[in-house]
């Protein structure tokens, strides 16, 4: 997972207006201020293979496609709503790249759905 994390972040920090910053175990990924997701460094959000993601508001399509996924799991802190993804082997990555991608978008909008 470490390996794997550590692509994901590379890739991701390599887009317009994202900053990374060590957060509590996770490596926290910004657009601009505002925080979209967390890629695990030396702990796991659910699990030890796990990365998370924020929609504030998702719309009804992709709350059915997180619906839909086995490997997402969700959380409720303060009042955003956080996803996880369950990565089992390299097959995973691109989905959570996708998954990331529209988290990102969904930072550089204003309460927007993903």
């Amino acid at each position: 997972m470490k390996a794997w994390s550590a692509a994901l972040a590379v890739e991701v920090g390599s887009w317009p207006e994202v900053a990374t910053r060590s957060f509590f175990g996770f490596t926290a990924l910004y657009r601009k201020e505002k925080i979209f997701a967390l890629a695990p460094r030396t702990r796991g959000m659910e699990t030890a293979n796990s990365l998370a993601f924020k929609f504030e508001a998702p719309s009804a399509a992709a709350r059915a496609r997180l619906e839909a996924d086995p490997r997402i799991g969700s959380m409720q802190i303060q009042k955003a709503r956080w996803f996880t993804f369950e990565l089992s082997s390299d097959a995973d990555l691109h989905d959570a790249l996708d998954w990331l991608g529209r988290a990102y978008e969904a930072a550089g909008r204003n309460k927007k759905s993903p």
